[in-house]
This record gives C-alpha cells, sequence and structure tokens, in this order.
C-alpha cells in the first residue's frame, strides 16, 4: 500500500506494543515510511528482529525492545529507558493483545487474570507511564485496540470480548482527563483482518464466504488498511478528534 504523506509525523517518537507481527508491525512499518522513530515492543522475538532488519535502510530505523507486557515492573523500565534515552514519547499504539478461543466452562481464575493482564491493564500503565511526558511536550496522541469482536457477540472469546469493550470505556475517561494537557486519546476497531495468525489458526473457506457476505465491502481487511487509519488518527490531521471509536472493518458492523 502506498501510504499517504503526513510530514508532522516525521521525527516524532513512536511506541508500538506488539509491534513484531500482523496489525502491529504493519504499523510499525507505516510510521517509519513517515519518517518517525519508532520503538516496538513484543515478546516475539525472531519475527521481530526480522521486521527490525528489514527496516534497517529506512530514514529512522525501528528499534525493537524485548518486552512482556503483563510484567508491569519490566514495562515500566523499557518506557523509562526511551524517555531517558530517547525522549518523551510522542506517540502511544496501545496494540497489543491474545485472542485465543476458550470456552466458558474452562476459564480459571488465573486464565481470567492472564487474559486481562494481555488484553487490558497494560494498555492504562503504558497510557499512565507516557502522559507526564507528552503534557510535558504540551501534548500527544493514544491510540488504543479495541475489536469489532464484542459488537457482534462472537463466540468462544467471553474474556477477550470483556477486555476489549472496556478499552472503549477506557479510551473515553483517559480523553476525559488527559485532554487538558493536549492528550488526544481515540480507539481504533478493526473488523476481521487477514493476519498470518488468524489465517493459520481459524481461517476457512466458509468463514472467508461468512464474512465477506455480512461485510459492505466484499474484500477482506488488511492490516495495511488498519495501518492507514492508525497513521491519520496519529497525525495533525486528526488534530481534534480525541475520546472516539474509528471502526475500519470494511462495513461489517451495524450492516
Amino acid at each position: 500500500m502506498i501510504y499517504a504523506s503526513y510530514p508532522n509525523l516525521a521525527g516524532k517518537r513512536v511506541v508500538v506494543t506488539g509491534g513484531g507481527t500482523g496489525i502491529g508491525a504493519a504499523i510499525v512499518d507505516a510510521f517509519c515510511k513517515q519518517g518517525a522513530q519508532v520503538f516496538f515492543l513484543d515478546i516475539a522475538d525472531q519475527a521481530s528482529q526480522a521486521l527490525e532488519k528489514s527496516l534497517h535502510q529506512s530514514a529512522r530505523p525501528p528499534r525493537f525492545m524485548h518486552c512482556d507486557l503483563t510484567d508491569l515492573d519490566a514495562l515500566a523500565k523499557v518506557l523509562a529507558h526511551i524517555e531517558s534515552e530517547y525522549g518523551a514519547v510522542e506517540i502511544l499504539i496501545n496494540n497489543a493483545a491474545n485472542d485465543d478461543r476458550h470456552d466458558v466452562k474452562n476459564v480459571t481464575p488465573t486464565y481470567w487474570d492472564d487474559s486481562f493482564a494481555v488484553n487490558l491493564r497494560h494498555q492504562f500503565f503504558c497510557a499512565q507511564a507516557v502522559a507526564p511526558g507528552m503534557k510535558a511536550m504540551g501534548g500527544g496522541v493514544i491510540l488504543n485496540f479495541g475489536s469489532i469482536s464484542w459488537h457482534l457477540a462472537l463466540s468462544k472469546l467471553s474474556l477477550y470480548m470483556t477486555a476489549k469493550a472496556a478499552i472503549e470505556g477506557l479510551t473515553r475517561g483517559l480523553a476525559r482527563d488527559l485532554g487538558p494537557d493536549g492528550i488526544r486519546v481515540n480507539c481504533i476497531i478493526p473488523g476481521s483482518v487477514r493476519t498470518p495468525r488468524q489465517m493459520a489458526l481459524w481461517h476457512t473457506p466458509e468463514e472467508e464466504a461468512q464474512i465477506l457476505a455480512a461485510q459492505c465491502l466484499h474484500e477482506r481487511v488488511e492490516t495495511e488498511d488498519v495501518a492507514a487509519l492508525t497513521l491519520f488518527l496519529a497525525s495533525d490531521n486528526a488534530a481534534r478528534c480525541s475520546g472516539r471509536d474509528y471502526f475500519v472493518d470494511a462495513g461489517w458492523y451495524g450492516a
């Protein structure tokens, strides 16, 4: 995809969680093409290192930092390191998540806690960590990733959908509380995106036909489509957009 050009993104310090694969990797690539300085956090070392290597000729090559986002102490240290070594984070992309399928009868308290740790908790604490630096600079951008799943009441995703529903509430709360400091907070809600993980684990011809029939647009959403919306919302072109949900689902929800 050839992305629109946003000159104001050049040189911006951007943190992308879960940036090593799938939607996150497309976002890392898209910001690098804008000349941003990207730091991406992930536990998928092999894929992340390969992405970092593939983009090493960018004007500002991205930096991969291994981080388990469920370890809040480790997360705080990584974000503090970025700020002390490179400067305050200007754009935070809260992308990381895990949509493992699960049956209600099999959920344990430990599984519940783990699910919320990987799908919800880190989004708040990332925002909390970068907000003071953004305030000192006069503003910043936080983009949280939700999911179409709970809007459609999909099966075998009860905990994932609960966490993703909460992210929309978190977005509104942060937008209100951080708005006076010039910090914009929005939520991006992807539809069914053709990531390598989705295609490998859950794709079937029958599912493909069902999704295309349900969407207004009969083409699948690609990772680059999500990255394109992310660039716009992070840019100054969206300077008066905050506290909102933005769907990129080919017209699936509400159709």
